[in-house]
């Protein structure tokens, strides 16, 4: 009797680890943004992305804290606090900038004046300018974004500090050895809710390059 409630409860600790595994990638099936691979390299992809319309929010501090507050200003707008009290889909990736307050001529590492950050989510593809519900807070504004191109980098894992440094380091000389210029900061983009497996996870480094005419 005993062994098989044993072997019960490890079934039971078998059923729960799984769905705690899958249950991430599954909630983070939701949509993204679309874009065509124009050359891929191992881990390393040249993307040219369709226009899309960003809800974004500027906020200060160091990396890991910005991109909590500003998840948490532009969740507050598509769960409702806008002028229509109206629910907007969510979408993945959360994306992550170093505001620039100059043009940049090549990459940096979370290199910005006063820490300031840009944080923002893609909009669901069936919105447009006019039929987006307005934020009702200032922190949060609606940008059209044009098609452009980017090299971006793909990686598992919990896309910390060290992570991101790596991975931003391999994709500059990805583009210095391609002879790439980069036309932005990097971008730092994660895919999947915080309860996911490090295995499981989808981040990525993007930089936009010269080449959409």
């Amino acid at each position: 009797m005993r062994r098989k409630l044993m072997w019960y409860v490890i079934a039971v600790l078998a059923v729960v680890l799984v769905g705690a595994a899958l249950w991430g990638p599954i909630v983070s099936n939701v949509e993204q943004p679309k874009y065509k691979v124009v050359e891929s390299s191992g881990n390393i992809e040249i993307r040219d992305y369709a226009p899309m319309i960003v809800a974004e929010a500027e906020v200060s501090g160091d990396r890991r804290e910005a991109i909590g507050k500003g998840f948490r200003i532009i969740a507050d707008y598509i769960f409702g606090n806008n002028t229509a009290a109206q629910k907007v889909p969510m979408t993945a990736p959360v994306a992550q900038q170093v505001s620039e307050k100059i043009a940049m001529t090549a990459p940096v590492t979370q290199q910005g004046e006063g820490n300031s950050w840009k944080v923002y989510f893609v909009m669901p593809s069936n919105y447009t300018m006019d039929t987006l519900p307005k934020p009702n807070s200032r922190a949060v504004v609606l940008k059209e974004i044009p098609t452009k191109r980017y090299a971006a980098i793909r990686f598992s894992g919990m896309g910390g500090e060290s992570s991101l440094r790596r991975h931003t380091m391999q994709l500059n000389e990805f583009l210095s050895a391609k002879k790439l210029m980069p036309l932005s900061a990097p971008t730092y983009a994660f895919y999947n809710p915080p309860w996911t497996l490090p295995f499981l996870r989808r981040n990525e480094v993007l930089v936009e390059i010269a080449g959409v005419t």
